[in-house]
């Protein structure tokens, strides 16, 4: 980790950072998803850096989703899993050489832009279904790319997986999903000499995992409970970041 990027920071950013990652690990835990789709765009707007961001968040999903799946592996449809990672191999690869070699100025534009479309579904309260075989196209080619780009294809891998599993199992499958998306990127990363950012996700660790904690409790909830009014706050906050996000890159 580059100390002099740190030194450059004002207090208030490095408590944004913080707070980040703490609202990281709710969500990873609380939906089974969007670690970094709802949290990647907030970082890129205290700092327009996505390399800085995405190693540290990728050893945190990979570090939380084994442990919220260590002891959950009977719920893992692993027909689903393998059958899903050779459909979204080549999209994910195409999606790493974008993240190499597009400028952070492109790849900030292109994490709020696809945040803006995913916050402005839930607001409407709409979400993306996988419902005929071009939507299924859709979000296999683009939940593959953007996650390669990004990490934040999760809602239209999720939406593909969501017609095809029972709720029960949707989860847990997703989150082993994950580990290996992110085992894929951090491995690109290191051969791409890309600083791994392991001491910042070190440091952040037990502010997720606080995040995380409470996600759990929320789950419940929601697994029992009506999403629509939780999509719709989330989807609101998502467009007003994705907003001013793009306004302060452009």
């Amino acid at each position: 980790m580059d100390d002099t990027v740190w030194a450059s920071m004002a207090p208030w950013q490095i408590a944004a950072i913080g707070m980040c990652f703490v609202w990281s690990g709710f969500v990873r835990s609380g939906l089974g998803f969007g670690g970094a789709a709802l949290t990647l765009p907030l970082l890129l707007i205290v700092r327009n850096d996505p390399l800085l961001f995405l190693p540290a968040i990728c050893w945190q999903l990979l570090f939380f989703s084994l442990l919220t799946v260590a002891t959950r592996l009977s719920t893992v449809n692993w027909r689903h899993l393998g059958q899903l990672t050779l459909l979204l191999a080549v999209p994910f690869a195409a999606g790493l050489v974008g993240l190499l070699n597009l400028s952070a100025t492109v790849l900030s534009v292109f994490v709020y832009g696809m945040t803006l479309f995913y916050g402005s579904l839930y607001a409407m309260n709409r979400t993306v279904t996988s419902n005929n075989r071009f939507m299924d196209a859709l979000c296999i080619v683009g939940g593959g790319y953007v996650s390669g780009v990004s990490l934040i294809g999760a809602p239209l891998i999720v939406a593909y997986s969501t017609a095809r599993l029972p709720v029960e199992q949707l989860r847990d499958t997703l989150f082993v999903m994950w580990v290996v998306l992110v085992i894929g990127k951090l491995a690109t990363f290191s051969v791409a000499g890309v600083d791994l950012q392991w001491q910042l996700s070190a440091v952040t660790l037990p502010l997720t995992g606080l995040g995380h904690w409470l996600g759990l409790k929320v789950h419940r909830h929601l697994v029992s409970g009506d999403r629509r009014r939780f999509y719709q706050i989330i989807g609101t906050g998502l467009c007003t970041v994705s907003i001013l996000g793009l306004w302060s890159v452009l």
